[in-house]
């Protein structure tokens, strides 16, 4: 995923996988519900939760062929597969990202309905008119070329086919706390503020369904979440495979809270 740092290699991520699920009472040796991994394979602003309303919001539909650019471990896409029904690419340029996502697929009984390529979203390696919906979650971040992203994007997807995201935007003060999620510093970070995101995607042939700044209804929700019960569930987090995870949601958070960044939501339409 280009909006998160993993410094494992692949054999290590999917034995930290394994580990992680043992450690909470999850049998690899049988089949794992895609929700059950949820705090694992989720990772970015409002989780599972996000993800749920985003697919509503694209109008996602079994017949549909969906790409995940940037997808991590899958979660999301797993998540589309088992609920939806749906057929999903996934592109991932992280290596041990693409080992543990095929591991986590199989324990779900889902590598029939999703597919990983490992590669990046300024060269995507599909033909024009591929897919009904490209999904973006907490990736672009970490892009500089938007142009060229949203170029691509537009490319493989069909007419009237929908691009669904949500993005950190950048604020109206610099962001200063760092690291981040996405970024160890500043130039790492290819923050644009929500304006320039929607100027470009006009630019880029895109026509407008729906642009939020959920940015508010986001800081109400980590304010007002509890902390896990027990000890074990904390074990099941992106701490398997992210360092000084603690310190980086914490720096993330206050940003939010401050305004240096903004979080943003669309669903924009390929003409």
């Amino acid at each position: 995923m280009a909006g998160l740092e993993s410094h494992y290699s692949a054999r290590d991520i999917e034995a930290r996988i394994l580990a992680a699920l043992r450690a909470v009472g999850l049998n690899p040796e049988q089949r794992l519900l895609p929700e059950a991994l949820a705090a694992l394979d989720h990772f970015h602003t409002g989780g599972l939760r996000a993800s749920r309303e985003l697919i509503k919001l694209a109008k996602i539909q079994a017949e549909d062929r969906v790409l995940d650019i940037g997808a991590g471990l899958a979660g999301p896409a797993r998540f589309l597969a088992s609920t939806i029904g749906c057929r999903v690419d996934c592109l991932e340029m992280s290596p041990d990202f693409c080992a543990g996502a095929a591991l986590l697929n199989r324990l779900t009984g889902l590598d029939d309905k999703i597919q990983m390529h490992r590669g990046s979203a300024l060269n995507l390696p599909f033909p024009d008119d591929s897919f009904d919906v490209v999904w973006m979650q907490n990736v672009g971040m970490n892009i500089a070329d938007k142009r060229k992203l949203y170029a691509e994007i537009y490319r493989v997807l069909k007419p009237g086919g929908r691009y669904a995201f949500q993005e950190m935007a950048a604020g109206k003060m610099a962001t200063s706390y760092f690291p981040l999620p996405w970024a160890t510093d500043p130039a790492d970070s290819c923050l644009v503020s929500a304006e320039g995101m929607r100027a470009l995607l006009d630019e880029s042939g895109f026509m407008l369904e729906i642009f939020d700044d959920t940015s508010d209804v986001q800081v109400t929700a980590a304010a007002v979440s509890s902390p896990p019960p027990a000890a074990a569930k904390a074990q099941l987090s992106l701490g398997v495979y992210v360092d000084n995870l603690a310190q980086k949601a914490g720096n993330a958070k206050r940003s939010l809270e401050e305004g240096q960044i903004r979080l943003v939501r669309g669903v924009f339409l390929a003409k």
